[in-house]
């Protein structure tokens, strides 16, 4: 019995050392034989590295080896040929285009036959014979270029086609579903009803930034799934066609009643915005009127003041209310200028900017140019005269009401002593010299300015648009085709206007509009009127209109003007104002300037 427990003991040891011991001799022998192959994998890729050394470096030493197959091995490539391009069509389809056609040229009376073949095709051959070469470097090299981009664009050319039917039939699909959600009945709290609420807000979400069909994601794609299956179930509690179309019909007029009143508020904050004074510029004038009343009477005298009356030098004038506008129009002129010695600017303002007007330009005087600041109350007969009738005027746009506007038509009695001036509105900025238009000749007109009477154009403007023809007084003294005019920079005769009392005939015009419509509130169908057959057109490359309401202005014909005007409500001194055009006006301001940093007026 001991015996036969012994043996048994044996025996087991003898199991457990054979299942320790068989795996390990296995495991060793399989290494080796891994070893080994391994081995002849790497000696083979290094002889084919070698082997297209050897090729490059003889190939630059001595002319390109052709290699000129016998019958069995051609047999073979062909055979080897057509299986890799069995399993290339296989795994792309058409895409890697393969020509079947072959070339035979004849060469020391043996026959060599090149095959076009795909790029991944030359590759595999490369790696099993390296040596093997049918034409020249260079002839295979352009075939292999025009190979590659032939099977580069085949690959790219779905990839670049981008659509956005899914985003349109996810938007359209909301649609629906919002209309079924407000045929269900109030206070409805149904499983349908709860379905579609969340799969409206799931879809929002997915498709608000979404613009073609690629900027989906997996979870977009399964929400759109989902209420495609949700707007099923809707379409059968709510099978009547006439109710639906009943109410997208009153769904889209409610969005275009919304969009309406969308654009009128824009419009709205858009002009609201054009007449509000700057926080920035508010502080700018507060500052300067400080510093101005700080100086003494004699502290506060514009230098060379008696040249403001010679008539032989170049006049210029501007009113305005705001410092930074005439800082600009000051400094373009006097920059594009040839001659800015004989240059005199005359800035007229009100009393309340007064005082910030002329600490700026005592602070910044203009270079050799003179310059001239007076205000509204030094003309006291005037005032007299106008103010009490633009009161009476019907207008809450204080810019129609506003006296500096209504000045350019006292410019003789403004500038007694003078011949002939031009007038700037305060918005335009100068960029040439501008003494060609002292030596125009006027041909007996008062007024010269550039036309607005060409169709097609955003400065386009017509007559009847702003003046009233169904009125007799009007039908009897103007032609509703008659060309139009703009202001904003007029070159004037000051003599021929005294000579045809213009000035008169404005009052009366002034007052006729009072007692009836004949015109539109402003200053320019007044002009039209005033100066209607006594006006010369200057060349458009003078003065370029529309860069404050109009952003399709030529960029080329921005740089070739003499005059750049931002008529309109978008202003350059404004944050509205259009971007690609406030360069040319923010260039002539020194935005380094102690008071503007000190008021945050930045570029």
């Amino acid at each position: 019995m001991k015996k036969f427990r012994r043996w048994q003991r044996i025996f087991l040891l003898s199991l457990l050392c054979l299942t320790v011991l068989a795996p390990i001799l296995f495991v060793s022998v399989g290494r080796k034989e891994l070893i080994s192959d391994l081995s002849n994998l790497r000696y083979r890729r290094d002889s084919v590295q070698l082997n297209a050394i050897e090729q490059e470096e003889g190939e630059g030493l001595k002319g390109p080896k052709l290699v000129v197959y016998d019958e069995k091995e051609l047999g073979s490539r062909l055979r080897y040929s057509t299986s890799e391009e069995n399993n290339d069509s296989k795994k792309y389809g058409n895409i890697g285009e393969i020509d079947r056609g072959s070339k035979s040229s004849q060469r020391g009376g043996n026959m060599s036959i090149p095959l076009e073949r795909t790029n991944h095709e030359s590759r595999e051959e490369n790696r099993q014979i390296p040596q093997e070469t049918v034409t020249s470097r260079s002839e295979a090299k352009g075939q292999s270029n025009q190979t590659t981009v032939r099977h580069d664009q085949n690959m790219r050319s779905p990839v670049r086609i981008f659509t956005d039917e899914k985003v349109m039939q996810m938007k359209d699909d909301l649609i629906r579903a919002k209309a079924y959600l407000s045929m269900a009945p109030p206070g409805s709290n149904s499983h349908l009803v709860k379905e579609l609420r969340l799969r409206i807000k799931e879809s929002e979400r997915a498709v608000s930034a979404a613009n073609k069909d690629s900027d989906l994601s997996r979870s977009a794609l399964q929400k759109k799934r989902s209420l495609e299956v949700t707007l099923s179930k809707a379409s059968r509690v709510f099978p009547d066609c006439s109710a639906m179309a009943l109410k997208l019909r009153a769904m889209t007029y409610n969005a275009e009643e919304q969009v309406r009143a969308q654009k009128n508020q824009a419009t709205y904050l858009v002009q609201l915005s054009g007449r509000t004074t700057p926080k920035g510029l508010h502080c700018l004038s507060m500052r300067l009127t400080a510093e101005y009343f700080a100086l003494s009477p004699e502290e506060r005298q514009l230098p060379n003041q008696q040249r403001v009356h010679d008539a032989d030098l170049y006049h210029y004038a501007v009113f305005s209310d705001n410092v930074l506008a005439c800082a600009v129009v000051v400094n373009s002129t006097v920059s594009s200028a040839m001659e800015p010695e004989k240059i005199v600017l005359h800035i007229v303002t009100d009393s309340l900017n007064l005082p910030t007007i002329s600490m700026w330009f005592l602070l910044n005087p203009p270079g050799k140019a003179t310059i001239q600041i007076q205000s509204l109350v030094d003309f006291k007969g005037l005032s007299a005269n106008y103010n009490s009738t633009l009161k009476q005027l019907n207008s809450h746009d204080s810019r129609y009401t506003s006296a500096l506007n209504h000045l350019r038509f006292y410019l003789p009695d403004v500038f007694p002593q003078l011949n002939k001036i031009v007038l700037f509105d305060h918005d335009v900025v100068v960029q040439k010299d501008l003494a060609g238009l002292w030596s125009l000749n006027m041909k007996g007109k008062v007024i010269g300015a550039v036309d607005t009477c060409r169709e097609g154009e955003p400065s386009f403007r017509r007559m009847d648009k702003f003046i009233n023809f169904s009125d007799p007084f009007v039908i009897k003294r103007f032609d509703a085709k008659a060309c139009t005019w703009a202001f904003g920079m007029n070159l004037f005769d000051l003599q021929e206007w005294r000579r045809h009392k213009l000035t008169a005939l404005y009052n009366k015009y002034l007052q006729l509009g009072h007692t009836r419509q004949l015109w539109k509130a402003g200053s320019l169908p007044l002009g039209w009127a005033t100066f209607y057959n006594r006006t010369v057109i200057l060349d458009r490359r003078w003065h370029k209109l529309g860069l404050g309401h109009e952003a399709g202005v030529g960029l080329d014909g921005v740089e070739r003007a003499a005059v750049l005007h931002y008529d309109g409500v978008m202003k350059p001194w404004l944050d509205i104002g259009i971007g690609k055009y406030k360069s040319y006006w923010s260039k002539h301001i020194n935005y380094d300037h102690p008071y503007l940093q000190q008021c945050n007026i930045h570029e």
